[in-house]
């Protein structure tokens, strides 16, 4: 769990440079097991220059629940970003930051989206298969 706290805070202040709005998303249920909020939101709910942006964070080993992948998938559905982030693939989510600050929410960011999901083929693959 420490990896993947570190890798979040390195997300967090990446994104906090480029002058995003974000909020941590805390799911789950307190101590007496009943559930304060909605589970499966992804970690980091993002405002990058008018688009819609939904990071999933994982640490290298981790593994995203159906929900999680369910939950990417109505944000991308929505012409949101769906983003399932891991350690290796912090560069090409620099070029998707990069890419989305340039060109906003209009079809050339969309576009610039489409090519790193391309590139992103474990999250492609799981998307694929719940969308099935």
């Amino acid at each position: 769990m420490a990896a993947e706290k570190n890798f979040e805070n390195k997300v967090k202040s990446y994104l906090k440079k480029q002058g995003a709005y974000f909020i941590k998303y805390w799911g789950g249920s307190g101590a007496s097991g009943k559930t304060f909020t909605k589970s499966g939101v992804p970690d980091l709910l993002v405002c990058l220059n008018g688009q819609f942006m939904g990071i999933e964070i994982k640490a290298s080993s981790g593994k995203p629940s159906e929900l999680q992948i369910y939950n990417l998938g109505k944000i991308h559905n929505a012409n949101g970003l769906a983003v399932l982030l891991f350690p290796d693939d912090f560069e090409q989510f620099i070029e998707l930051v990069e890419c989305v600050q340039k060109y906003g929410h209009g079809a050339r960011g969309m576009e610039c989206y489409t090519v790193m999901m391309e590139k992103w083929k474990h999250f492609e693959i799981k998307f694929k298969e719940r969308k099935e």
